[in-house]
């Protein structure tokens, strides 16, 4: 291919073409097979000179001489699963509120989510909400503006919580991990097990009065059972941790992006918005 014009254009043809580095001053034809390799030349034995007494080192020279630099600092070690638990549990029975509990989570380094994702995504709605609804993880939306549930199901969670007479300025809304796992995969059991002290403190802090697991993941999680969502859904739970004051009401819903991809469970999941809503009608008689 010939490529006519100025240098400017010659560069951009270049780019084009996926360039984008250069190895040296001299190009190398790589269509012409490289010369055979030689063996070296062995070289003539020479005579062995005689070894010379060295002069003994003086004070002087032993002063001058470079002396060995001293290793920087290390980088500390990886936490283990175990002990990124109990550095976890330790940052957050230390958080007097959610704003401490954020600062601690942003210092936590157990979690290794927190190394591939874009931001951390914490939590939004009301600290002091009656409701708190806890999915499974943040996805692509939610990883770039650092904000849970902000995505196609994010929007879809609105409307639902809209059609009961809610919104995020009367509810919490977070995740059972606070870092996009790559790929939108599902969070393995260490990495749950990492953010869960967090999330335990982060509902003591608000001490709501409903708790929703918003899909299969998130009420395996908080409610410590086995079975799917189509079977934990529609009933009640307590609960409960070592500082909550009181046992929370709990219950499970489908997550809003299984909602999306099997709009024929919609119904049912009215259904459970209206038990919702009956459930906080009556907490707040």
């Amino acid at each position: 291919m010939t490529v006519g014009g100025s240098a400017e254009a010659l560069l951009r043809w270049y780019v084009e073409a996926g360039v984008d580095e250069t190895i040296g001053e001299t190009p190398l034809d790589r269509s012409v097979a490289p010369p055979p390799a030689q063996s070296p030349a062995r070289p003539q034995a020479q005579p062995q000179a005689q070894p010379q007494a060295q002069p003994a080192a003086r004070v002087s020279d032993v002063a001058q001489a470079p002396r060995p630099m001293a290793p920087g600092p290390m980088a500390p070690p990886a936490l283990g699963g175990d002990e990124a638990v109990k550095s976890a549990v330790t940052l957050a029975a230390a958080a007097k509120d959610l704003d401490d509990l954020k600062k601690a989570l942003a210092a936590f380094d157990g979690c290794p989510l927190k190394k591939t994702a874009m931001n951390l995504c914490f939590g939004d709605g009301n600290p002091r909400a009656k409701i708190v609804l806890i999915g499974e993880a943040p996805g692509a939306d939610e990883d770039r503006q650092g904000v849970p549930f902000v995505g196609v199901s994010g929007q879809l969670l609105d409307r639902m919580l809209a059609s009961i007479g809610l919104d995020r300025s009367q509810v919490f809304i977070s995740n059972t991990v606070f870092w996009r796992p790559p790929g939108n995969r599902t969070p393995t059991p260490a990495e749950v097990a990492m953010c869960q002290p967090f999330v335990e403190r982060l509902l003591e802090l608000i001490d709501p009065e409903i708790l929703v697991a918003m899909g299969g993941a998130a009420a395996k999680t908080l409610l410590a059972r086995t079975e799917g969502i189509g079977r934990l859904r529609g009933r009640w739970y307590s609960y409960a941790t070592a500082n909550l004051p009181r046992p929370v009401q709990a219950t499970a819903i489908f997550h809003p992006a299984y909602l999306l991809r099997s709009p024929g469970q919609k119904r049912a999941a009215w259904q459970d918005l209206l038990a919702i809503k009956a459930k906080l009608a009556e907490v707040n008689a």
